[in-house]
């Protein structure tokens, strides 16, 4: 699939400038500065960047007037501590990691209208402006404090430069950062860790008193509260916002600091504190009206002009406190009038297969990682946008991926696109030609006059969802239209109507036709490249802009799809939007992004090692995903280097670095379990596979029983006795996809014998039962993966050893309702298993 020209993407082309018009709803948006010290992660990019680009394109769509500001944060200690890392200056640091963060937006599709830096004479100039008004209004205080300096690096020592255990009870983390800790989320002062070392020499610092400036929270508090309790109802906070926000008003507001001993900032405009800088949360914020002020010289005409400009920020959950309780503080200390925020849209946390996406640790996929997959754009903006973490933590894992592109864009939305436009294309003897036909009567076609009112009501409801910021349900009524589709085409069974009934026929395809535009129109602000391409395939001219708006029609027009395209308009080549995501390809990408970034590039640098030197000894056509290519001479010099490599892996401690292993035949004494193996306990010794039940009754002599007879994929099935009679309806369970534990010891259940168990989830009292449900897509007989454990299972469980006993502790549904072993979803080869309702339930 084509993508949307650089153009469209992050800001490098100079867009008119857009100032705020009278009579229009003018919407500054925001979202949180990602810190210029690092490559921005998927998580980071759902959770600020991209939620916030899929609103701007809403409002485009609504024909609001509407910008979209960011840009990079470039100041304080993180950037310092990065720059003696790589050796080179603060400002070198920024540079290159500016740059690296616009190409990754610019390839997401972001469509910034200015995506700029805090780094600049705008920025110094704005906030030394908003310190000079707040010391005059007397908001600001002088304090001695104790800091931690180091003897040996003879400086105080920024938050970022000291790491000790957390002071919080109950979390103890030994990587706290001076400012917040990590794993606990607690906002902490350097002198408060416990055993504190230097990050730069791992010396042991002493405190020192050191003069500092204040913002008086609590002498702001009442403009604050007045501000939260109104705007966070009126403006929509998510609860997450309100929570956080609350957290700290009940906590108690205390004097911030907003200077630091750093030489890397906005200078301090004041005599006797001048070679000190602004602390980076005092000064980030400002960025965005910086930036502002860079994409335009009437910049005040957005920021100073609450009456006609409501500003929405888009944010992650650690950045919550910053934006509704020190910029606010900030700006009503000036007395000036200031475009508050109005609407703050907060993320939870994107997690990475078994654990956290973490910057520092390099452990996950990061925005450069999606490029080099070559899985197209729409496709990642696809996934993470369902995935959207609105509530709870959301978890990132490939096989969900895989099931949501071959699922939801490969056979629904691409199915239903291109069935429509293929047909259509087809000659005058069997199709129209390219050209979209007239439909008169279709407001009497009953079929179709249904789904225009289904259509036209989904619209509504899209509609509702985008201006409450509800992103994925908005993503998700978009999505339904197209299984409206998909129904509505085999419904009216088209093909057979073309050859018996062709002006019904005609009134579906120009109907169907309407859709496919309509769903580019909606899902534009989540997938621009598939509009664009649905665009170019219906030829629709490339300065068409799609719309949604009230002034036109548009809406309402939902309701009468067919009225969307004109009869007569010829269409354009229509192709395939969307490409299958293979078992060998999710696997593949599981193995390549497996541990960290560092990891990852050891690994690298060996392959690339063994690669030069297997071409030094002549190995022909070599390939490590297709090793049988090779002569059994090649692969013979090919283990033997591999081997080496393995060693070298080792040494290393690349916790990973196994080169995928040549496919021979194990000889009867290799495949035996080894005792030592045997001794070992984990969830690869189950044989959990996906069932399906083909035959359900009650327990002739136990009212609480079923008797089911369920296909593992065996040829003949197997019967099975569940307790599930007073929590589960029969009808519930007939044919029904299910997991199953295939390899427990036969057991004898009231006189029926039971030849395996079905998974089931229960809440903390068991007063209610669940099963744990495949994707319905998965494979009947297939065994459910684990990642890392990829060990054959036992033939049968001995009940001496205890393993089921074991393991079933620690077998779960998470808060997105995954079903888990320990921190590992049940998988399958189209996605993840998961339970209707019950969080946090015990599986067994």
């Amino acid at each position: 699939m084509s993508t949307l020209s650089a153009a469209a993407a992050a800001g490098d082309d100079k867009k008119p400038i857009k100032l705020p018009i009278s009579g229009k709803r003018n919407i500054l948006i925001t979202s949180a500065l990602p810190y210029v010290n690092n490559v921005p992660h998927l998580g980071n990019i759902i959770g600020c960047v991209l939620s916030a680009d899929v609103f701007a394109r809403y409002c485009r769509l609504r024909g609001y007037n509407a910008i979209y500001v960011c840009g990079t944060d470039e100041y304080g200690t993180a950037t310092e501590t990065k720059a003696l890392e790589e050796n080179c200056t603060p400002k070198e640091i920024c540079d290159k990691y500016h740059a690296i963060h616009k190409e990754v937006y610019k390839w997401f599709d972001i469509n910034f209208d200015e995506f700029g830096r805090t780094s600049t004479p705008q920025q110094t100039e704005v906030c030394q402006d908003i310190f000079t008004k707040l010391m005059e209004n007397k908001w600001l205080s002088e304090n001695t404090m104790q800091q931690l300096y180091c003897d040996t690096c003879k400086r105080f020592l920024a938050d970022r430069l000291v790491e000790g255990s957390c002071p919080t009870q109950g979390c103890n983390y030994d990587s706290a950062r001076g400012d917040q800790c990590e794993k606990c989320g607690k906002l902490l002062n350097p002198t408060e860790l416990i055993d504190p070392k230097c990050k730069v020499c791992q010396n042991t610092p002493r405190i020192r008193d050191t003069d500092h400036l204040f913002l008086e929270l609590p002498l702001l508090k009442d403009k604050l509260v007045e501000y939260i309790n109104n705007m966070s109802v009126a403006g929509g906070w998510t609860q997450n916002a309100i929570q956080a926000t609350n957290a700290w008003l009940k906590e108690g507001l205390r004097q911030r600091c907003i200077t630091r001993d750093l030489k890397w900032g906005v200078p301090v405009p004041h005599e006797k504190y001048k070679d000190k800088v602004f602390y980076v949360w005092f000064d980030a914020p400002i960025g965005y009206v910086s930036i502002t002020k860079c994409y335009t010289a009437e910049w005040e005409k957005w920021w100073k002009n609450p009456e006609n400009v409501e500003l929405y920020q888009f944010m992650g959950k650690d950045n919550v406190p910053f934006h509704t309780v020190m910029f606010p503080s900030t700006l009503l200390g000036t007395d000036q009038n200031w475009t508050l925020m109005k609407t703050i849209s907060v993320t939870e946390y994107l997690n990475y297969e078994a654990g956290k996406f973490s910057k520092s640790k390099g452990i996950g996929v990061f925005g450069n990682d999606a490029k080099d997959t070559n899985i197209p754009v729409e496709v990642w903006r696809y996934y993470l946008l369902t995935n959207r973490p609105e509530i709870s933590d959301t978890l990132f894992t490939w096989a969900d991926l895989q099931a949501k592109l071959n699922g939801e864009l490969l056979n629904n939305l691409g199915n239903f696109v291109n069935r429509v436009l293929s047909f259509i294309a087809k000659d005058q003897a069997s199709g129209y030609g390219s050209i979209i036909p007239d439909a008169p009567g279709a407001e009497s076609h009953l079929l179709t006059k249904t789904l225009g009112d289904k259509v036209g009501n989904c619209v509504e409801q899209y509609i509702e969802a985008m201006e409450k910021v509800k992103l994925k349900q908005g993503l998700k009524l978009a999505m339904s239209i197209s299984g409206e589709g998909n129904a509505y085409l085999q419904e009216n069974q088209f093909w057979k109507l073309y050859k018996e009934d062709k002006a019904s026929c005609s009134i579906v395809l120009r109907t169907a036709a309407g859709l496919v535009y309509l769903l580019a129109c909606l899902l534009e602000p989540f997938m621009p490249s598939f509009s664009a391409e649905v665009l170019k395939q219906l030829n629709m001219p490339p300065e068409t802009q799609v719309s949604l708006t009230d002034e036109k029609g548009d809406i309402d027009r939902s309701k009468r799809p067919w009225e969307f395209l004109p009869a007569g308009h010829k269409i354009g080549t229509p192709s395939p939007l969307f490409k299958e995501l293979s078992d060998t390809d999710v696997e593949f990408f599981r193995q390549k992004f497996a541990g960290s970034q560092a990891d990852r590039i050891v690994k690298a640098e060996a392959e690339a090692k063994l690669t030069e030197q297997l071409k030094k000894t002549k190995v022909s056509g070599y390939n490590l995903k297709n090793e049988f290519n090779l002569s059994q001479a090649d692969r013979i010099v090919k283990a033997e280097a591999e081997a080496k490599l393995t060693e070298q892996l080792k040494k290393t401690k690349v916790s990973d670095g196994n080169v995928k292993k040549e496919r021979t035949k194990k000889s009867a004494s290799e495949n035996k379990p080894k005792a030592a193996a045997e001794q070992e306990i984990s969830i690869s010794r189950l044989d959990i596979r996906v069932g399906l039940i083909t035959k359900v009754q009650k327990h002739p002599d136990a009212d609480s029983l079923y008797v089911e007879e369920i296909d593992v994929g065996e040829g003949q099935p197997r019967t099975v006795v569940s307790g599930l009679v007073k929590y589960i309806p029969v009808e519930e369970m007939q044919n029904r996809k299910v997991c199953v534990l295939c390899n427990l010891k036969p057991a004898t259940m009231r006189g029926i014998k039971s030849h395996a168990m079905v998974l089931a989830v229960s809440n903390e009292d068991h007063t209610k039962v669940e099963l744990v449900d495949p994707p319905q897509s998965a494979p009947v007989g297939e065994r459910l993966m684990f990642s890392g454990f990829e060990g054959n299972p036992d033939d049968v469980l001995n009940p001496k050893k205890k393993v089921w006993e074991t393991i079933q502790p620690d077998l779960h549904s998470n808060k997105e309702l995954i079903a888990c072993y320990k921190d590992l979803p049940f998988t399958t080869s189209v996605g993840v298993c998961k339970v209707s309702s019950i969080s946090d339930g015990s599986i067994r």
